[in-house]
């Protein structure tokens, strides 16, 4: 199963037909652009190339009212003037005889996404579509929305697979309050928005796009908002005197929002309900006007908002032959620095090797000097288990040394860092989310070693889990090493979600214990003076306070 990626050339075909500044950047280029990126960068050919289809209007009828569709079947015959007055009717919309068409092949695209998936015919996908959907309600266009795709992927989801968990996921500058509106009071669909909000002074200017609007009746609990607000501009400026929307006569001052920002909301926000709520299918709104490059831009890089995802490198899998048992710790440090080498190359993007347990420890210390010597310019080591760390390794800011599975949590420097081992799935989440990852992405780290040490105490999903987040931090560069007691279905495990498969569930969840919660609280604090992402807090009402 690879990556699919659905497109229609059709969907180009709608265009502004009159003068309106608002509108003008919803155009064709934004999709041939995109796709033209695809290409050079050779994605397209590594994909499963589907072609979209029209969603049929019972398929519309999902989401949004008959009227509502028959009104936009309608524009099919409407001249320029008829065209400019109806679209005058909504909030930054505007409509064209090919809008239906293209409409309803956007929504096509991703019902097939959702189809393709969920047939198991790929992993997982790319629907490559305009008109956008999230701002488009039951019976309104809205913010150059028409129909509302991914909600109407979601309904399709829950009818033709039954589906009971779904995660919505919208990174989109501005407020996805289409979505918002239909799931608000549906408990079986999660929907998380992080978007720039300014106080209500940035478009959509809507009071429930604020933090304190998380649904109702039975889905109260189930809409999270994290609104982005405005801090003070370089000239002090007042936002509340600019526009909702970037203009070039009056720019907004720069939000503040960059790749840190985005990266601990997702890390302790967005990832921890995600685990808990344990959604069947996640489903992306992945509009691009948060990144550089952007009017409307916090600042965010484009590849940050989907960093801990899969890349679609696989790695190849070493193992000692029983044939070499009197040679075997060589033969599997062989292998281990060979798969090293082609890492650090670029040949491949990451690695799985088992080691015998009485070479564990003088391994991954080989590894790691191999590491730093051959071209990593920071290495994290993340050993779990009865894995000591080197006593010659220094404290020089190149490596940093997480250990999981001490006796106790101690930071015996900002690069030396141990934590218990928690019993419980809540407790190894708050450790993963608020420990291990905020420093991973702090120390940006050229490479990651995940050794599995004797007696690590790992169950496969939560090994599994840790190798596929922290590909994220190093541009998927991780090599795991697999202490050789470990069950067999660990290292096939492993090798899947390298090669970008999903980790298996956690199972049910369990709270974390009070003791394990103070420990990592403990340590947090202890670290927080050297590691930025572990600074979360800020004082209520200050500058960028959201």
């Amino acid at each position: 199963m690879g990556t699919a990626l659905v497109y229609h050339e059709d969907m180009t075909a709608a265009r502004l037909l009159w003068d309106d500044p608002e509108c003008e950047i919803e155009c064709p280029e934004r999709l041939t652009t995109a796709l033209e990126r695809l290409q050079q960068r050779g994605l397209e050919q590594r994909c499963l190339q589907l072609a979209a289809r029209e969603a049929s209007e019972a398929e519309l009828g999902l989401v949004h009212s008959p009227e509502y569709v028959a009104l936009v079947r309608g524009t099919q015959a409407l001249g320029t003037g008829e065209l400019q007055t109806l679209s005058g009717q909504y909030d930054a919309v505007y409509f064209h005889p090919s809008t239906f068409h293209c409409a309803r092949l956007a929504v096509g695209a991703a019902l097939q996404l959702v189809d393709a998936v969920l047939a198991g015919a790929v992993r997982n996908g790319l629907a490559l579509v305009r008109p956008p959907g999230h701002h488009s309600q039951r019976a309104a266009a809205n913010g150059f929305c028409v129909f509302n795709n991914v909600a109407i992927a979601a309904r399709h989801a829950q009818r033709q697979h039954g589906l009971h968990r779904i995660l919505i996921v919208d990174w989109d500058v501005h407020h996805g309050q289409g979505i918002q509106y239909i799931f608000e009071d549906d408990p079986s669909v999660l929907y998380f928005s992080w978007h720039r909000y300014e106080h209500g002074r940035f478009w959509p200017y809507l009071r429930e796009s604020d933090a304190d609007a998380v649904g109702q009746g039975p889905g109260l609990g189930f809409t999270v908002n994290l609104p982005w607000n405005q801090s003070p501009g370089p000239r002090g400026e007042d936002p509340a005197v600019l526009p909702g929307r970037a203009s070039t006569d009056a720019p907004w001052p720069q939000v503040g929002m960059g790749n840190a920002d985005y990266v601990a909301a997702f890390l302790h926000v967005l990832l921890p309900v995600a685990f808990e709520f344990n959604p069947e299918l996640v489903l992306v709104s992945a509009g691009f006007d948060s990144a550089i490059g952007d009017p409307e831009r916090p600042g965010v890089h484009p590849e940050c908002p989907g960093s801990p995802g899969p890349s679609l490198d696989e790695p190849p899998a070493a193992r000692p032959h029983e044939a070499l048992a009197q040679d075997r710790a060589l033969t599997a440090l062989g292998k281990v620095l060979y798969l090293l080498d082609r890492i650090l190359d670029g040949q491949v993007s990451s690695g799985v090797a088992v080691t015998p347990a009485c070479a564990a420890a003088a391994t991954l210390d080989v590894a790691i000097r191999c590491g730093l010597s051959h071209g990593a310019q920071r290495l994290l080591c993340l050993a779990v288990g009865q894995l000591d760390r080197p006593p010659d390794l220094t404290d020089d800011g190149r490596n940093l040394w997480l250990n999981i599975g001490g006796k106790e949590a101690a930071a015996l420097s900002m690069f030396h860092v141990s934590v218990p081992l928690p019993g419980t799935t809540g407790g190894f989440l708050s450790c993963v989310l608020a420990l291990v990852l905020p420093l991973a992405y702090s120390f940006q780290p050229d490479l990651v070693l995940v050794a599995l040490g004797p007696a690590h105490g790992l169950r496969d999903p939560q090994a599994a889990l840790l190798a596929a987040l922290l590909r994220g931090p190093a541009g998927g560069r991780v090599l795991a090493l697999v202490d050789e007691e470990s069950t067999p279905q660990l290292v096939v495990v492993l090798a899947r979600v390298l090669h970008g498969e999903a980790a298996p569930s956690l199972g049910p969840f369990s709270m974390a214990s009070p003791e394990d919660v103070q420990a990592l609280m403990q340590l947090r604090g202890q670290l927080e003076p050297r590691w930025k992402m572990l600074q979360v807090a800020s004082e209520a009402g200050g500058p960028g306070s959201g």
